[in-house]
């Protein structure tokens, strides 16, 4: 069986950060607190575009997957690629980034 291709920005970046991660849909699910039985078949529904989770549930995705919950948001693939190097960052990289965007006004 193929999976359904995203039909949404969300579950196009839900689904790319699920796979980085290396994570099974149903595992994801149990993660962020569903129940063992539906867990699999929502994070699908919420990978294909059928449904979007309620902010909460994105910002629990975003823990466990660890990417900043704007990226599940974002439509730029280069800036989405940019949050997730922020997410996993070392502070002083961030420090410096955020030292050269202020100097650009």
């Amino acid at each position: 069986m193929r999976d359904k291709i995203p039909t949404s920005i969300f579950g196009k970046r839900l689904r790319e950060a699920r796979l980085l991660a290396g994570i099974p849909q149903d595992r994801l699910g149990v993660a962020i607190g569903l129940d063992e039985t539906a867990a699999s078949a929502r994070i699908s529904r919420y990978e294909t575009g059928t449904h979007e989770p309620p902010f909460d549930i994105a910002t629990k995705l975003a823990k466990v997957l660890n990417v900043a919950t704007p990226f599940f948001y974002c439509e730029d693939d280069e800036l989405a690629a940019v949050l997730l190097a922020w997410k996993r960052a070392p502070k002083s990289a961030k420090r410096e980034i955020h030292s050269l965007v202020s100097s650009a006004d």
